[in-house]
C-alpha cells in the first residue's frame, strides 16, 4: 500500500523544491483549492508523488492510475466492491433456501437497494459538508459490523427473519451514504484532465468486482457456507479502511452558493437546473435505468424462456459472465479506446450500439450466440454508463460533487429495481421479449434527448 509522502513534515514542495513545513500543509491544500477557485481553474492540487503522469495520454486509464493516491483508493475499492458482490450473490441464495419465499427475498433486496433511493441524497449531502475521509471510515466499520452480524445470524438453525433485514437495511444505508462519498472523491485524486480515465477505471471497479466477487464467493459458499462468505466481506473492509486512514486527501471545498436546511439537501437539484447539460444527463439516465435495464434483474427468465438455460447451470452463470465481462470493456475503454474522444458523441454512439445489441439479444432463441451478443450489451451499456457519468462529473465543482453524485446513483442504482418492479408483470402478461424490445426503442429516442454539448454555467464552476 503506497502512503503518498506529500503531507509528511519536510515533503520537497513539487514546484520550488524546498520543505513544506508540517503546520502548514493543511492550509496550502486549501489554499491551492481556493486559489483555483478564483481564477476558474479546476485543476485539482497536483500529487507530488505523480511523476509518471506524463507517459501517458491525458484522461488514459494509464494517466489516471499513475497518482498514487487514485492508484491506493483504487485497490481498497476493488477489494471491498468484490466483498460486496460475494456477500450480495450468497444473500439471495441463503435467504430463498431458508425460507423458499421469494417475497421474503424481494424484501431482503428492496432491504439491500431501497436505501440507495431513499438515503443517498442525504448521503451525497454530508459528503459535501463532512470531511469525505472521515465518512469513508465510518460507514466502513458500519457496514463491517453489520456482515459480521449477519454472519453470527446465519450459523443459527433458525435465524431471525427480522433480524436478517434489519443487518441488510443497515448495510444498504451505510452504503448509500458510502457510494456518493467514494464517487465524489475519487475524481479529486486526479487532476481535471485525467478524470475521465478515473471514472471509467470507477466502473471497472464495480464490474470487475461483480464478475470476480460471486466467483469467489461460490467457492467460499461450497466450502465452508455462507458465515464465512459474510466474515470474509466482513474483512474485505478493512482493505478500504487502511488505504483511507492512511491517506489524506484534498479538503472538501467550501460551496459558496451553499444554503442550509432543505435547500441544501436538495442541493444537487439546484445544479441540475442552473446547467442543463447536466440536468438532461441525470434524465437519460434514469430513463435508460427505467426503461432499457429491467432486462438485468430479469436475467434468469431470459435464459430459461429465450434461450432454454436453466438458471441454475453453468451455463447460466457464463451467461452472466460474458454480460459482466462486456460492461467491464465498455468501462474500461472509455478511459482506453475512447480516450480524448467527446464524450457527448460517445453517449449517443453507445445508445445507438446498446438499442441494436438489445434487440438482437431479445430476438435470439439460439444460446450461443447468445453469449456473444451478450456480451455486445454489456459494452454498450457501460460505455454509455461511463461516458454519461464523466459528461456530468465534469461539469460540477468539487463543492457540489457530492449531492450532485447522489442524484446520479438515484438515477443508476435506484431506478433499476423499480424499472424491474415495474416490468416484471409485464414480462408475465406479455413476453420477456416484448419488454426488451421497448428498452431498445427507448435507447433510440434517448439519442435525441442526449443533447449534452454546451457552456459550463459559472454556478457549477465555482
Amino acid at each position: 500500500m503506497t502512503t503518498p509522502t506529500s503531507n509528511e513534515p519536510g515533503h520537497p514542495d513539487e514546484t520550488s523544491g524546498s520543505p513544506v513545513p508540517a503546520d502548514d500543509q493543511t492550509s496550502g491544500a486549501a489554499g491551492l483549492f481556493e486559489e483555483a477557485a478564483l481564477e476558474g481553474d479546476i485543476e485539482r492540487a497536483p500529487d507530488p508523488q505523480s511523476t509518471t503522469s506524463s507517459r501517458y495520454a491525458p484522461g488514459t486509464a494509464g494517466a489516471a492510475l499513475s497518482h498514487p493516491r487514485f492508484r491506493s483508493v483504487f485497490i481498497g475499492g476493488l477489494v471491498s466492491n468484490t466483498g460486496s458482490w460475494m456477500q450480495n450473490v450468497t444473500l439471495a441464495a441463503w435467504t430463498f433456501t431458508l425460507t423458499g419465499s421469494e417475497t421474503f427475498v424481494s424484501l431482503v433486496v428492496f432491504a439491500q437497494l431501497g436505501p440507495l433511493l431513499l438515503f443517498t441524497i442525504i448521503g451525497g449531502t454530508l459528503a459535501d459538508i463532512f470531511d469525505r475521509r472521515r465518512l469513508l471510515l465510518a460507514v466502513g466499520v458500519q457496514q463491517a459490523v453489520f456482515s459480521l452480524l449477519l454472519a453470527l445470524l446465519a450459523t443459527q438453525d433458525s435465524p431471525s427473519r427480522i433480524g436478517i433485514l434489519a443487518c441488510v437495511l443497515g448495510i444498504g444505508v451505510g452504503q448509500a451514504i458510502n457510494a456518493p462519498t467514494f464517487s465524489s472523491l475519487l475524481p479529486t485524486l486526479v487532476p481535471r484532465r485525467d478524470m475521465a480515465g478515473a471514472i471509467s477505471l470507477q466502473s471497472v471497479n464495480l464490474n470487475a468486482s461483480r464478475v470476480i466477487g460471486p466467483a469467489i464467493g461460490g467457492v467460499i459458499l461450497g466450502l465452508s457456507g455462507p458465515p464465512a462468505v459474510f466474515v470474509v466481506n466482513a474483512l474485505s473492509f478493512s482493505a478500504i479502511f487502511i488505504v483511507v486512514y492512511r491517506l489524506r486527501f484534498p479538503p472538501v471545498p467550501v460551496d459558496p452558493t451553499a444554503v442550509r436546511g432543505l435547500r441544501r439537501l436538495l442541493g444537487g437539484f439546484t445544479v441540475a437546473k442552473a446547467d442543463p447539460v447536466v440536468g438532461r444527463s441525470l434524465i437519460v439516465m434514469a430513463l435508460f435505468s427505467f426503461f432499457c435495464l429491467p432486462f438485468v434483474t430479469q436475467m434468469p427468465a431470459i435464459a430459461d424462456r429465450n434461450l432454454g438455460i436453466n438458471p441454475e447451470s453453468l451455463a447460466y452463470g457464463a451467461l452472466y459472465a460474458a454480460f459482466a465481462l462486456g460492461s467491464l470493456g465498455g468501462a474500461l475503454s472509455v478511459g482506453t479506446v475512447f480516450a480524448g474522444r467527446s464524450m457527448p458523441t460517445l453517449v449517443r454512439g453507445g445508445l445507438l450500439g446498446f438499442a441494436v445489441a438489445m434487440a438482437a439479444f431479445a430476438l435470439l432463441r439460439n444460446a450461443p450466440a447468445a453469449y456473444v451478443v451478450a456480451i455486445l450489451v454489456g459494452f454498450a451499456y457501460f460505455t454509455t454508463v461511463t461516458a454519461l457519468s464523466t459528461v456530468v462529473q465534469s461539469r460540477i465543482s468539487d463543492a457540489q460533487r457530492g449531492r450532485v453524485m447522489a442524484l446520479w446513483i438515484m438515477a443508476f442504482g435506484g431506478t433499476v429495481p423499480v424499472g424491474g418492479l415495474v416490468f416484471g408483470p409485464m414480462m408475465e402478461l406479455t413476453s420477456v421479449t416484448a419488454v426488451m424490445l421497448v428498452g431498445a426503442v427507448m435507447a433510440v429516442v434517448l439519442v435525441a434527448l442526449a443533447r449534452l454539448d454546451g457552456p459550463v454555467p459559472r454556478m457549477t464552476r465555482s
